[in-house]
C-alpha cells in the first residue's frame, strides 16, 4: 500500500527540492531537536541518531523521512556553524583538504523504523580569506554542515568526492528509495499516477 504522501522532517530546502525532483510527493514538518552531538559520539553515531531522533520527533501516521549530514576530519565532528567566526574556523580546518561527509536517512512509519547511511571522501581546494568572507555574506553556509552546500556556490571550492555524491548533497535518494520499498511502498507508483 503506497500511500499519498510522506512527510519529510526537516526545514532544509534542498532536501524538499531533492524529493519534488524525484517526484515523491511530500509535506514538510520541521521537528524540535536538540542536534548537539555527544561526548565522544562518532560521525556514524551522530548522524544516525539524529535521523533518527528528527523521524521520532514528528508525530504522524504517514511515513516520516528524515535526514541529517555532518563533516568530520581529525576526530572532530563539523556541524553547522554557529556564527560567522565558528564559520571562518571550520573553512580554514577544510581549506585545501580532505575529509568526510556523512548522510543518514530514516524512515519510520508507526512502530516500524530503519536507517541507512552513505558517505563520501570530500576534497577542498585551497580557499582564500577574502572568498571565506565572501561566500559567509551570501548566506549560503548558515545551515550547512561543515558550512558549505556542493549544490551552490560551495561547489566551487571542492575539488574531487570520492563516494555517495548524496552524502554530499543532504538526502540520499537511492537509500530513500530502498528503505520505502521495504516498508511495502512503491515510489514508482507515484511518478506513474
Amino acid at each position: 500500500m503506497t500511500p499519498e504522501h510522506i512527510v519529510l522532517a526537516s526545514s532544509s530546502p534542498r532536501r524538499a527540492a531533492l524529493l519534488r525532483q524525484a517526484r515523491i510527493p511530500f509535506r514538510v514538518q520541521t521537528p524540535d531537536v536538540d542536534e548537539t552531538a555527544e561526548a565522544g559520539e562518532s560521525g556514524q553515531d551522530y548522524v544516525t541518531r539524529l535521523a533518527r531522533t528528527k523521524a521520532r520527533a514528528v508525530r504522524e501516521s504517514l511515513p516520516v523521512v528524515a535526514a541529517d549530514t555532518v563533516v568530520t576530519i581529525d576526530g572532530q565532528l563539523l556541524g553547522k556553524p554557529r556564527d560567522k567566526p565558528h564559520f571562518v574556523t571550520m573553512m580554514r580546518t577544510l581549506s585545501g583538504r580532505e575529509h568526510r561527509v556523512l548522510t543518514a536517512v530514516a524512515l519510520r512509519w508507526g512502530v516500524r523504523e530503519a536507517v541507512r547511511t552513505v558517505g563520501a571522501m570530500v576534497t577542498l581546494r585551497h580557499i582564500a580569506p577574502a572568498e571565506i568572507d565572501a561566500y559567509w555574506s551570501t548566506g549560503e553556509p548558515q545551515d550547512k554542515a561543515g558550512g558549505y552546500g556542493i549544490q551552490g556556490l560551495g561547489g566551487t571550492f571542492v575539488r574531487m568526492v570520492h563516494g555517495s555524491y548524496h552524502a554530499v548533497v543532504g538526502l540520499p535518494l537511492a537509500e530513500t528509495e530502498e528503505l520505502l520499498a521495504a516498508f511495502g511502498i512503491d515510489a514508482w507508483h507515484w511518478r506513474t499516477s
